[in-house]
């Protein structure tokens, strides 16, 4: 019994500097300052509010080991899977009239979105199980690495919680802080959430309406071209295409270019259209794919050019699916 009390006393110490850690840091005391003299906030309610805050060391662990680390051929059957493909065809008849009338009026085809609720929560299935305000706190305040970019998530997430009039400690995010179907960062909500059904809120936790208009806003507002190609597979004759290999997602090169180096590009693409020559490895060796303008897009959802890939491929088995239905 000696060891468990022990333990257990080692426990509640640790929990506890965790909290004085939060509390009386520099960083914090800066924090609550910016909030209070930028934002109007009130410094005893939010320094109470703090108090219920806990600093989690499963959300440092999970910050250590993300998902794009693996091989495409790996990471692709993450997410090419029948349960999400059955998934985004039961999303679009649950939200036919939705997915429409966004499509219609923002110019994103119903699969893309769909597929990027499909990988980020399984159609809002997995939202994520932790308080986004620990989440937040803890990268802000424990993980000095990234603490720049998740104290300004942090501040964020406080004005879109007063915004919205929700309590700050009632909703719940992925360990990075990432909420609702599409699992948005706190400053793309307040940048690109959109109020389909013109309620006066934003809801991308129970509104999949309005979830699937923040995704085409967010698309949208990151220059998508309506009716644009977004990638193809291509083959290549000898080694010259790996000298258009190149870090990024971005298209630095034009078709033409590509096929000088031997890629058999498709036809109906012209050599003036810029495109990213992307290798993919599979079990047998490598992919290649041309990336086009609306590629680069998606990743501005998530910048790995597997994401991406993942989003795009599983958007074609959903519509490929849908549309033998319909």
């Amino acid at each position: 019994m000696k060891f468990k009390k022990s333990v257990l006393f080692a426990l509640l110490l640790s929990t506890q500097l965790a909290q004085a850690e939060i509390a009386n840091t520099d960083s914090f005391n800066g924090f609550i300052h910016k909030m209070v003299s930028q934002h109007h906030f009130n410094e005893a309610q939010l320094r109470q509010l703090f108090k219920s805050v806990e600093i989690q060391q499963p959300i440092l662990d999970a910050m250590s080991k993300p998902a794009e680390a693996k091989p495409w051929f790996q990471y692709r059957d993450i997410f090419m899977t029948e349960a999400r493909i059955a998934g985004g065809v039961q999303f679009w008849q649950d939200n036919q009239a939705a997915l429409a009338a966004v499509e219609q009026q923002y110019g994103v085809p119903a699969e893309i979105i769909i597929a990027i609720i499909g990988i980020e929560t399984k159609y809002g299935a997995n939202t994520g199980k932790y308080r986004v305000m620990d989440a937040l706190s803890t990268l802000g305040f424990a993980y000095p690495k990234r603490s720049e970019f998740f104290l300004k998530e942090l501040e964020q997430y406080l004005l879109l919680t007063r915004d919205e009039q929700i309590d700050p400690l009632s909703l719940n995010g992925s360990y990075a802080g990432a909420m609702g179907f599409p699992q948005f960062m706190p400053s793309s909500f307040r940048t690109y959430a959109a109020d389909f059904d013109h309620d006066q809120h934003r809801d991308i936790w129970k509104n999949s309406a309005d979830a699937i208009a923040s995704v085409a806003n967010y698309f949208v507002r990151n220059q998508w071209q309506t009716g644009g190609e977004i990638a193809f597979a291509v083959t290549a004759k000898g080694e010259a295409y790996q000298k258009a290999l190149g870090k990024g997602v971005k298209p630095d090169s034009t078709v033409g270019q590509l096929r000088a180096l031997h890629i058999n590009a498709p036809k109906q693409l012209a050599n003036h259209q810029a495109a990213k020559l992307l290798s993919y490895q599979t079990l047998d060796g490598n992919e290649l794919w041309l990336g086009l303008h609306n590629f680069y897009v998606i990743t501005r959802y998530n910048h790995s050019p597997l994401y991406a890939m993942a989003v795009y491929q599983l958007s074609q088995a959903i519509a490929e699916r849908h549309n033998a239905h319909h």
